[in-house]
């Protein structure tokens, strides 16, 4: 209950946010050198012709007037055509966003995975000869971005060892099916158990390569913070009661030490699904980053705007949630 209220707050207090962002958003692609009127119309369209496009589209309008009617249609579902593909941008948006949440959902909880894995693993090496060796390999794999992570595993389990697809989501030998838009999840709810494996198959390389390259700050702040958890009071008394250093750092270290690395993990999802732009154009995966691409390239400002919100409102939301989880599982906050 506590988490739904802190929630909820957060997310009243991101509908300002939202309105900055979507203002921002609308005016630097308004003083772009292009013109969408010119661009929804065919090559032989004449000026009077374009200048009736831009009338019916409210750009003869000042800037502040076409945000509001903007605003307006947006506030009812309506986001604008794609000037490019001429369907609605929100619906473009909502068939690629599923995409782009599991591959970033995946590639979180191989970030998380081998973060906290790692974290433990530098923590057990504390003041030992081979500590030196791990800092040098987390120093190694935080310099490496994840687009060159791509290219390695595709090089690596794609040609050179062909265990692994690299292209698109799903076997082109698979029908595809549309239950709610979740690949894996509606695999699981027809009971297509082949249309599930390939779909994790497909996601194998995008989530290890966005993962591992994320992972190497939360390995340091773990460690971080069980070093510094390891020298308040409770721990020990813990040893002078008899507990063993695995209980101790399981039971009692493990779950305080966490927190910042909780919150670590919030700000790195963020930053995974800005990054997952990248990883889907290399692995030609079908989500809102291919969509966005393809957007800048024609210049199609609807649908750019759109995902430019859509990324907007899943960082917001995400960072509200994991604010609420840190307030509940923080017993000082929950005195309070």
């Amino acid at each position: 209950m506590r988490l739904l209220a802190s929630l909820t707050r957060r997310l009243l207090v991101a509908v300002p946010i939202l309105l900055v962002v979507s203002a921002l958003l609308f005016t630097a692609l308004r003083v772009l050198p292009v013109d969408p009127a010119a661009m929804s119309m065919p090559p032989n369209a004449t000026r009077a012709e374009i200048e009736q496009a831009r009338i019916q589209m409210g750009l003869n309008k000042p800037l502040p007037v076409q945000y509001a009617i903007w605003l307006g249609r947006a506030a009812h579902g309506d986001f604008g055509q794609s000037i490019h593909l001429r369907r609605d941008a929100l619906r473009l948006v909502a068939e690629t966003l599923p995409a782009t949440i599991e591959l970033t959902g995946a590639a979180m909880l191989v970030a998380g995975i081998l973060g906290v894995a790692g974290g433990l693993l530098l923590f057990a090496l504390r003041d030992r000869k081979a500590e030196l060796v791990a800092e040098t390999a987390t120093t190694v794999l935080m310099s490496v971005p994840e687009f060159i992570w791509a290219l390695l595993f595709i090089f690596i389990f794609g040609v050179l060892l062909p265990v692994l697809p690299f292209t698109g989501r799903l076997a082109p030998s698979l029908d595809r099916p549309v239950v709610t838009g979740f690949l894996l999840l509606d695999a699981v709810l027809v009971g297509r158990m082949d249309v599930l494996m390939s779909a994790l198959a497909h996601m194998v390389l995008p989530a290890l390569a966005l993962g591992l390259a994320f992972s190497t700050p939360v390995m340091r702040v773990l460690r971080a913070s069980l070093l510094d958890v390891y020298h308040e009071d409770y721990i020990r008394q813990a040893r002078l009661r008899g507990l063993s250093e695995t209980r101790i750092l399981l039971r009692h270290a493990l779950k305080n030490a966490f927190l910042p690395t909780l919150t670590l993990l919030g700000v790195q999802f963020g930053f995974l699904f800005g990054g997952s732009l990248l990883i889907e154009v290399i692995y030609s995966y079908p989500g809102m980053g291919n969509l966005m691409v393809d957007a800048v390239r024609n210049a199609d400002l609807p649908v750019i705007q759109l995902v430019g919100l859509t990324y907007c409102v899943v960082v917001l939301f995400i960072n509200s949630v994991v604010d609420g989880l840190y307030q509940v599982l923080n017993p000082r906050l929950r005195a309070r």
